[in-house]
């Protein structure tokens, strides 16, 4: 075995010494001290051909020795707005807080056509497509049930011509209370499931526009379509806020678990400590899955003019996660009046839910809220498990990053699509395990 020398070709077929987070790997994987022990990865034709302890099997072609540098599958930003993206330069000057966004963005939809649209989502996919994403899921503001909104053909003319670089799926964000009425709801769906594959059903659910019988209407078409659901439920730090509780409720009567994403579920970490964890009993129940947005609740969330926020607005990721709920982070808004920073880089996120979270061991235990598109999936058509053979070698490698700071220093990245690299392989520098 021998390290390749720059200019890193042929491309590398194998990588020796990688260190891989803990979740990624068998339960008996042995370990050196209070981690895992490093790991070699033979690829082939694009996929994982062999995962296995470092020197336990000789590796074959050109090998890159990565020297313990961490190393993730690719990435899953599971919530974003790519019909939002890029808009905030724009736009004057913006509310603080969530409502006065939606505001500030409903104002700037009369800029919306189909070009508009489509180079601000190009450029948020071309972000991500370098930043290691290998699946997107954007929500699409949808305000009006007897017209499909610019943005949503659009979404889907990008989706096809993204396909095989990037699964890009797409969630109709229609306000609850167009779900009023059972015909209303019923064609809203009809829509949806009428648009094509990777299409789901999205609503926003808040105290604002709380109505118990339009989520039903919403959960029955989906179930009448045969639709997978994604929701904006309880964003907000109202402690009076029930959407999610009734979710779960009704998820677990209409037979549709595992087929329910809810986004941001800020409501919980203001709600009596009985009364949320007794929601997140039922949220497990149901096999819904939780998507946490740090950065922008971090920003909408207690937000007032000349005074510093006291809440952080982070759902309770730790007591999900000790209940089996699958936890993902994802970026959210970029760069509008949502949040004005972002760059549909998932890391940043996660970087500042560690944070926020207070999450220990963020690489071994919590970098898998980066990369479960299992968790996005409806049963039987999960991919195969990061790492596993005949997985896709997507593959970020961090060559200035450890284990123990991570995500510090990830920024640098090699990003390896097919085994293939998505830019020339710079001269590494790579951090040891004990850096």
């Amino acid at each position: 075995m021998s390290a390749l020398a720059p200019p890193w070709s042929p491309i590398p077929e194998g990588l020796a010494r990688a260190r891989l987070p803990a979740w990624a790997l068998p339960a008996d994987w042995p370990r050196e001290g209070l981690v895992p022990a490093l790991a070699d990865v033979q690829l082939a034709q694009g996929r994982v051909h062999r995962v296995s302890p470092a020197g336990l099997a000789p590796l074959a072609g050109p090998v890159w020795d990565l020297a313990g540098a961490p190393v993730l599958p690719g990435l899953v930003d599971a919530h974003t707005h790519l019909d939002k993206a890029f808009t905030l330069p724009r736009m004057g000057e913006v509310q603080p807080g969530l409502l006065g966004a939606i505001d500030a963005m409903m104002q700037d939809r009369r800029h919306w056509t189909s070009e508009d649209v489509r180079e601000r989502a190009s450029q948020g996919l071309r972000w991500a497509h370098e930043a290691g994403v290998v699946q997107l899921r954007s929500h699409c503001d949808w305000w009006e049930p007897q017209t499909t909104p610019v943005a949503w053909p659009v979404l889907r003319e990008l989706a096809q011509e993204w396909q095989g670089r990037l699964q890009l799926e797409r969630v109709s964000l229609i306000p609850l209370h167009l779900y009023a009425q059972r015909d209303t709801a019923m064609a809203l769906a009809a829509q949806v499931a009428a648009s094509g594959p990777g299409a789901c059903l999205g609503g926003f659910v808040h105290s604002s526009n709380w109505d118990p019988q339009a989520l039903r209407h919403l959960l029955e078409a989906a179930r009448h379509h045969d639709l997978d659901v994604d929701l904006h439920v309880d964003e907000e730090l109202n402690p009076r806020a029930q959407g999610l509780w009734h979710v779960a409720r009704l998820v677990k009567a209409l037979g549709l678990r595992t087929r329910v994403v809810c986004g941001h579920t800020c409501a919980l970490a203001a709600q009596p400590e009985a009364e949320a964890l007794a929601t997140l009993d039922a949220v497990a129940e149901a096999g819904l899955t939780l998507v946490s947005l740090p950065i922008t609740n971090l920003l909408l969330q207690d937000a007032v003019t000349g005074r510093t926020p006291r809440s952080r607005g982070l759902t309770l990721v730790k007591e999900a996660r000790d209940r089996g709920i699958p936890v993902l982070l994802a970026s959210d808004n970029v760069q509008d009046p949502f949040c004005p920073s972002g760059s549909f880089d998932p890391l940043e996120a996660f970087g500042v839910g560690v944070a926020m979270g207070q999450l220990g061991q963020a690489f071994d235990q919590w970098s898998d809220s980066l990369c479960r598109r299992d968790a996005l999936a409806r049963p039987g058509s999960a991919p195969p498990a990061p790492f596993s053979a005949g997985s896709p070698a997507d593959v970020l490698i961090f060559p200035q990053a450890n284990a123990w700071g991570f995500p510090s220093r990830t920024q640098p990245r090699v990003v390896l699509r097919q085994g293939q690299p998505l830019a020339p392989i710079p001269q590494p520098s790579f951090a040891s395990e004990s850096a």
